[in-house]
């Protein structure tokens, strides 16, 4: 969840730490620090807040040196405080540390340390770490590379972490097991980070590090790259990256979250490009194609996500089991690797992951496949863990996404679910080819549809969310396709406005939700004609007497439910299917635009991170 950056070449190491923090902070903002090699050892600044904070308190760091490290912090051991920020120093302050991650054994680790006369001033399992470094140090009169690999082979848990040492300015250590950590080669210089944001403008060559590996980086040699529990050496392929610097900048907008809403035509049709081929009538995906009988004789497809990803695996559901009849299941990641499931070697299983490295989804993986099962991932970032652990996958090609509230990367998951759905049912015969060629044309206009959404509703949605800014509980209802949409609506809502929010099938209402309704009570109501119209209509008229609030999500001229609503958002007519998609735009923007009216952190709500990389 947290940030690490760090560099070691001949520029001056603290506005590329500072700078690269900045770009990181959406993993993580509940304090942040940094360490440079300075020529009487090292400075170090930390500071609960934000990385801006960390600024102003280190601008007298701003020397000459060229290696350095630093952190932004998402709070697991310790609560948020200058003690319990990264970096944390050993005892005799001779190794320092930054660590994303969470040391399992961090206790009973410490308490061995404790009893060898160790002493500890922060909460945090990372001083445990760093001091577990200095011990083998000294005890085995290590240097620090074999320090690090004694050390990491008595850890449980999971970590991306780089240490310096005092007495060598020319050396970084990383190592990552669970947590991402990328580096990038310049020239004569070398770059580490959580992703390749901080330094973009400097390289674009880099590789990802693999679960159970560390690197050594010294000035002037070649990386050496060392299985940590073995010792083996390692090499790996350098890439080139093809993220541009300008797509993880605000262009004009005010916050990333807005600015990822409006990029949806763009990132919908370079999700689809190269794959739906319209004029050709064939949908191409090569980690379908190549192993297409893995699919069609799945005895069933089981999608694993967390978060807002669960939600797109749910309409995902909808889609491969109404267009091509294979059995869906959908679970919780978190919950799926600890309840001993059931699990068979004709079975498909699909992660769904912005990241590409979130952790309960990775364990879920990791599971299915010790089973036997296929695998499949759906992720955001090349090169990611699930990327790499994956047989087979689909990127979504939605380009960073920086907002800690994803949107861009729920219609691109949903793109891609499409596409594998409509690709499968043409296959396994159950979609006729009118009907494929119907839906593909039909998915291919999707992103001309989501920019009339966008042009249509915004101003609606302003006027609504001045209203209700003020509320304290909100209610979400759909049904099929878009009962999912009500769930992820409601999360929106929750994660930047911090109202309380829940999501329902509106059939259930009756069955409990609808004792809370009140004239104080906003219901957010998501019907599209297609699907089970007149029975939310009636659920409708349920609420209406009952005094409820209701703002309705419906097709353009819609009548019936327009009668009835107190607000009405019109988007445009489109098979049922894809109504999720466009639904999706006006559930957003209610979001965003109350969070900002509430004077709330958009990008970086608190208590939340981009990446959950730990448990």
């Amino acid at each position: 969840m947290c940030g690490i950056v760090g560099y070691l070449g001949n520029r001056k190491a603290y506005p590329i730490i500072i700078n690269g923090l900045k770009r990181l902070e959406y993993r993580g903002y509940d304090s942040a620090g940094l360490v440079v090699m300075e020529d009487d050892g090292f400075g170090l600044v930390k500071t609960k807040g934000k990385v801006s904070e960390l600024e102003e308190k280190s601008k007298f760091l701003n020397n000459g040196s060229t290696l350095g490290v630093g952190h932004t912090r998402w709070a697991t051991h310790g609560e948020p405080n200058d003690v319990n920020s990264h970096p944390h120093l050993s005892n005799d302050e001779q190794i320092v540390l930054v660590h994303n991650g969470i040391i399992e054994n961090y206790d009973s680790l410490k308490t061995e340390l404790i009893q060898k006369g160790f002493v500890f001033h922060s909460e945090t399992d990372t001083e445990v770490l760093v001091n577990l470094i200095q011990y083998f140090k000294d005890k085995e009169n290590l240097n620090l590379t074999e320090a690090v690999r004694y050390s990491l082979n008595e850890v449980v848990g999971a970590y991306a972490i780089a240490v310096m040492d005092k007495n060598d300015p020319d050396e970084i250590v990383v190592a990552r097991l669970g947590s991402p950590l990328v580096i990038g080669i310049g020239d004569n210089e070398f770059f580490i980070a959580s992703d390749a944001s901080p330094f973009l403008e400097f390289t674009k060559e880099a590789f990802y590090l693999d679960d159970g590996e560390m690197a050594t980086i010294r000035r002037d040699k070649d990386i050496d790259i060392r299985k940590i529990k073995d010792n083996l050496k390692v090499t790996h392929t350098v890439q080139e990256l093809k993220i541009n610097l300008e797509e993880i900048e605000k262009s004009g907008y005010e916050h990333f979250m807005l600015k990822e809403i409006y990029e949806q035509p763009k990132s919908i049709r370079d999700t689809m490009r190269g794959r739906l081929l319209v004029d050709e009538g064939i949908i191409k995906m090569a980690g379908i194609w190549d192993y297409q009988e893995k699919f069609l004789n799945a005895k069933r497809i089981i999608i694993v996500a967390c978060g807002t990803s669960y939600h797109a695996g749910l309409i995902g559901e909808y889609l491969i089991e109404d267009l091509a009849r294979i059995p869906v299941e959908v679970e919780y990641a978190s919950e799926f690797r600890y309840r001993n499931p059931i699990i068979n070697r004709k079975d498909v299983v699909i992660a769904i992951s912005q990241s590409g490295e979130t952790a309960d989804t990775l364990a879920a993986l990791k599971l299915a496949r010790e089973k036997g099962a296929f695998i499949y991932g759906i992720n955001n970032v090349v090169g990611s863990s699930i990327a790499r652990i994956t047989d087979a996958g689909s990127y979504t090609h939605a380009g960073p996404e920086i907002g800690v509230a994803s949107t861009k990367a729920f219609t691109a998951q949903l793109t891609i679910l499409s596409l594998i759905a409509i690709k499968l049912g043409k296959h396994n015969g159950n979609l006729s080819k009118e009907r494929f060629n119907s839906l593909i044309s039909e998915l291919d206009n999707i992103p001309e549809l989501v920019q009339k959404t966008l042009e249509n509703t915004a101003e609606k949605v302003i006027e609504i969310s001045e209203k209700y800014k003020n509320a304290t509980n909100a209610l979400y209802l759909g049904r099929g396709y878009n009962f999912p949409s009500a769930l992820e609506g409601a999360l929106k809502l929750k994660e930047i406005s911090y109202i309380h929010a829940e999501g329902y099938p509106a059939a259930e209402m009756k069955h409990g939700p609808i004792a809370l309704i009140d004239e104080n009570m906003p219901v957010v109501i998501i019907a599209p004609r297609t699907g089970y119209y007149e029975k939310v209509v009636s659920n409708a008229m349920e609420i209406k007497a009952r005094k409820g609030q209701i703002i309705a999500v419906v097709n353009t001229g819609d009548t019936e439910l327009s009668k009835i609503a107190d607000h009405v958002i019109e988007i445009p007519n489109s098979s049922e299917e894809f109504s999720p998609i466009l639904a999706a735009i006006p559930l957003q923007l209610l979001s965003y635009y109350i969070a900002v009216k509430l004077g709330r952190n958009v990008d970086q709500p608190r208590n939340l991170a981009k990446s959950v990389t730990v448990e």
